[in-house]
């Protein structure tokens, strides 16, 4: 009982959190998005383009939402649980009767649903540009939520590593950015030199663009059951080394 109403106030508590101030968490995305599909889609896209038999607006459609989704998630938790041990909130939860994971699952609940509501904010704007008909909705919506998954739980550890606000602005600027844009989200893998073809095979995030890519037109560079065992298999070890730093107190016991 103790474990479900504490996991129903965290949730609740990181819902509200940016709920309270969607002016800076929600209408930001939206405008952004407007601006890829003006420039990247019609202005540039008309230029290019057909990309693997289709309208370069709808190859880049899947990459703009899914990249949405990944820094906005990541951005919530990272956030919020930093500012939880700089506040020494932490504290509080650490002397509760709560178990590890509900606090795990708290945090993670709260940057999911960031993720996935920026995700639909995007999807929405997309369709005042092309219309999207998803070919595999098993395939869309499991990519959307366990992106979504895994990347909350990438900066949960950051969080817990951090030191300084420094600190939680480092990796989405220096490696989530640049592996998003490395990710195949405004070009196709087999436009590269054979050599970059093969470096880009070892960005983890071009299996999700890709695997999404492939629910809702039906395209993809990578085998798409194999991009869903990839980005499964990450979310069960970093669940785990969650876990286990929590229980070790790493980054929050002073």
């Amino acid at each position: 009982m103790n474990n479900s109403i504490a996991f129903r106030t965290l949730l609740f508590k990181e819902i509200r959190r940016f709920t309270r101030i969607w002016p800076q968490t929600l209408l930001p995305p939206a405008i952004t998005t407007s601006l890829y599909f003006l420039i990247f889609g019609k202005l540039i896209g008309e230029r290019i383009g057909v990309v693997n038999g289709v309208s370069y607006m709808d190859y880049i459609v899947p990459g703009v939402i899914l990249m949405s989704v990944i820094s906005h998630s990541y951005a919530n938790v990272v956030s919020s649980f930093y500012s939880t041990k700089f506040q020494r909130h932490i504290e509080e939860l650490l002397v509760a009767p709560v178990s590890n994971w509900v606090i795990l699952a708290g945090y993670i609940g709260g940057g999911v649903t960031r993720g996935l509501l920026v995700g639909c904010v995007v999807t929405a704007i997309s369709m005042g540009f092309t219309e999207i008909a998803v070919i595999n909705w098993w395939v869309t919506l499991s990519v959307f939520v366990l992106t979504a998954v895994l990347f909350s739980l990438a900066g949960f550890i950051n969080a817990i590593f951090a030191d300084s606000f420094d600190d939680i602005s480092i990796i989405p600027n220096f490696v989530l950015t640049p592996l998003s844009y490395l990710g195949g989200v405004f070009y196709s893998v087999s436009m590269l030199p054979e050599i970059w073809q093969k470096i880009a095979l070892g960005n983890p995030i071009l299996y999700m663009i890709n695997a999404f890519r492939y629910g809702l037109i039906g395209v993809s560079d990578v085998d798409v059951y194999l991009a869903l065992g990839i980005i499964s298999g990450f979310i069960v070890l970093l669940i785990i080394f969650c876990l286990f730093l929590l229980a070790k107190g790493v980054g929050i016991k002073s």
